[in-house]
């Protein structure tokens, strides 16, 4: 067999001429000049701010090839707070903010402090459910070699660490999809590596939470968790994408952070609008939901 046989066209490909020996040229005053580089290869070429389109592009194409290859159909995207740990780790930052609290009774900026600490160490419960969920999802969506309803996060820590936590739990892949951000920290430890990926651009890391979503579970959040909530239910209220299972874990938080049936009252959304999510108590209950919304779309 020839040459010709096993490759596509009769033209080298990209990958020969960027690591060839043969390419490797003289050193001379010509081939030391940034233009003689190949401009795939040039990354300083690469980031100029004209063709940042072709770095949007790039960004999109990776992630959606790398899950083609990883045969992921579908997913479950998981959101929530980083600041909502494990209930150990809570439970120790409670009693070090207790502790700071009673060797300064007048400071106030530790008594702010440690009434924080108490409110996200009852929330600490919500990471065993992102956890039991990932596990719940994974169990009986990932088996024979299929890939469906693949459990997606942010990457970081908190409840997002649970979700893919869960998912390496029972032995499963899930995806991280981290973004490059001053205070943000590495990809936890349970997302699968070979699905680990960093964005730049925020637009491009949101349509690749969506493109394969069959449903959205928001866990008590900030504003990284309210943005990607609320995009998803103005997609689907405008009917750019298609219905999904939208649910909001702890009724009671979110009736807190947001006046749903206020936005009605005002005649900012319609009464059915409100119809386009649910709240949900338990990782059983999540999941249920989502196994009967498909089992009615069968």
């Amino acid at each position: 067999m020839t040459k010709r046989d096993t490759n596509p066209t009769v033209f080298p490909s990209a990958r020969d001429d960027a690591g060839t020996a043969a390419h490797v040229p003289p050193d001379t005053p010509q081939t030391r000049s940034p233009s003689y580089r190949l401009a795939f290869t040039d990354t300083e070429f690469l980031l100029r701010p004209e063709l940042r389109a072709m770095r949007l592009q790039l960004e999109l194409l990776k992630a959606e090839l790398t899950q083609q290859e990883e045969g992921i159909d579908s997913t479950v995207v998981i959101f929530g707070s980083t600041r909502i740990a494990d209930p150990q780790t809570a439970g120790e930052r409670l009693a070090a903010a207790e502790a700071a609290a009673r060797a300064a009774p007048h400071d106030q900026a530790l008594a702010q402090r440690l009434a924080v600490a108490r409110r996200l160490a009852e929330k600490a419960r919500y990471y065993d459910e992102a956890r039991r969920l990932a596990q719940l999802i994974t169990r009986v969506s990932q088996v024979d070699g299929h890939r469906d309803f693949v459990v997606v996060t942010g990457g970081g820590p908190g409840i997002m660490e649970a979700a893919n936590r869960g998912a390496a739990d029972v032995g499963g892949k899930s995806i991280g999809l981290s973004i490059v951000l001053p205070q943000e920290e590495h990809p936890n430890p349970y997302v699968t590596p070979a699905l680990s990926f960093q964005f730049h651009y925020f637009a491009v890391r949101k349509m690749h939470f969506l493109m394969r979503a069959r449903a959205l579970v928001a866990f008590p959040g900030g504003y990284g968790t309210l943005d990607e909530l609320f995009e998803t239910l103005t997609l689907i209220q405008t009917r750019r994408v298609d219905r999904v299972p939208v649910l909001l874990f702890g009724e009671a938080y979110w009736r807190r952070i947001i006046d749903f049936e206020a936005l009605v009252e005002e005649g900012a959304i319609g009464p059915g609008d409100i119809k386009l999510f649910a709240y949900v108590e338990t990782a059983e209950e999540a999941w249920a939901r989502i196994a009967a919304f498909y089992a009615q779309a069968g």
